[in-house]
């Protein structure tokens, strides 16, 4: 298979100018170009430009994928919606990074499957992950342990091999990582978080019901704001900075009012990874007790419906023996099987009623007639007949 790569960039907070359009069309003379996006894909070469690069100056939301099992996801903030510090307590060796340009923060985030399977027509889920911007600049930071997860994540292996220490305890655990946003569900599942894993995680993480319920107080902080302020505000939103006054306006009342989440023990890796294993392994455990269960069910199901059969049988079995000959005598293949079931069928009455003697007679008779039907007799055979 050729190499395939796909790059993905967008301007969220402001488009664009034309000298900048200039900048980055000389990166490329294939790429689809806009004053707010900028795609290109690869079946052979490679992008000469530095995604990074082009994060700093440029862009406010990159992906990246390619057939070899690359996924990359590229976030750029204000620093003034996203603590830095904050940001890299969820760091993970090369894979989870984050750094600072400027007036902005850069996150970004690797995951690498060289053994996974590539979807041609999979598509690239930027429109919905790019989601995960706006909720990190509103101070949701379930984006930011996810990450953290994905530089953990093994599939479905048992034997987890990772960069860090595993004695390394977890960042701060966010509330609601049992009920992701569309955009953070599309986050994990493109860093490949595994499921155990998170489900792991989500264990001390507490229901964003009992931490939120800001819209009230955020209407009445809204409406005490100074006059001057609103129309500085309001300005602006005119000036096209809607969404970065409105992430701006977010951040700013969340840090006035900062909710009062439940702390928890912060767990190590090893411990989360362990965990990880023994509920895969509980599942898989349960997986094959209901497996069993249901075999077991099937088994009495088809040994009720033999036994229906056969009391049916035992009521007409000249008949049965009579439809066997007009079943062979057609010298079809269908028929022919047709009349090995209902000689199996015949058999195993025999066996119930203790007439094992009679139907080995009339078999050997059966045989004997038609021995020269090879296709038949090698049916005969195989049904044990």
């Amino acid at each position: 298979m050729s190499e395939y790569q796909y790059y993905e960039f967008h301007a969220v907070d402001r488009p664009l100018n034309d000298r900048e359009l200039v900048e980055v069309r000389s990166l490329s003379t294939r790429a689809s170009i806009t004053a707010t996006s900028f795609v290109n894909e690869y079946h052979w070469g490679s992008f000469r430009g530095d995604p990074s690069r082009m994060m700093e100056r440029y862009y406010d939301a990159h992906l990246y994928l390619t057939n070899w099992g690359t996924h990359r996801v590229m976030i750029r903030l204000p620093r003034s919606l996203l603590d830095i510090d904050a940001a890299r307590d969820y760091c993970v060796g090369d894979q989870v990074t984050v750094w600072t340009a400027g007036k902005f923060i850069v996150l970004d985030w690797t995951s690498e499957d060289e053994g996974g399977d590539w979807d041609p027509d999979g598509g690239a889920p930027m429109p919905v992950i790019i989601g995960i911007r706006s909720e990190l600049a509103a101070g949701d930071l379930r984006p930011l342990y996810l990450a953290w997860l994905a530089g953990h994540s093994t599939g479905e292996s048992d034997e987890y091999s990772v960069d860090c220490n595993t004695d390394d305890l977890e960042p701060p655990v966010p509330p609601g990582l049992g009920t992701l946003t569309a955009a953070q569900q599309a986050l994990a599942d493109f860093l490949r978080v595994d499921g155990d894993l998170l489900a792991i995680a989500a264990q001390t993480s507490p229901p964003l019901e009992e931490t939120n319920g800001v819209c009230g107080p955020l209407a009445d902080w809204v409406t005490k704001l100074p006059l001057a302020e609103k129309n500085r505000l309001l300005l602006r939103v005119v000036d096209d900075h809607a969404a970065t006054v409105r992430l701006e306006m977010l951040r700013r009342f969340r840090d006035e009012h900062p909710q009062r989440i439940p702390s928890s023990p912060r767990r190590s890796v090893a411990d989360l990874l362990d965990a990880t294993v023994r509920r895969r392994s509980d599942r898989a455990r349960r997986a094959a007790a209901e497996h069993a269960r249901e075999e077991d069910r099937r088994h009495k199901a088809r040994a009720l419906a033999r036994e229906s059969r056969l009391n049916e049988l035992a009521c007409n079995e000249e008949a049965a023996w009579s439809r066997i000959d007009a079943m062979i005598a057609t010298r079809k293949p269908g028929e022919y099987d047709s009349a090995v079931m209902l000689l199996t069928d015949l058999q195993a009455l025999a066996v119930r009623e203790g007439r094992r003697d009679a139907f080995a007679k009339r078999s050997l008779t059966l045989r004997h007639t038609h021995a020269r039907k090879t296709s038949l007799i090698e049916r005969l055979n195989r049904a044990g007949v």
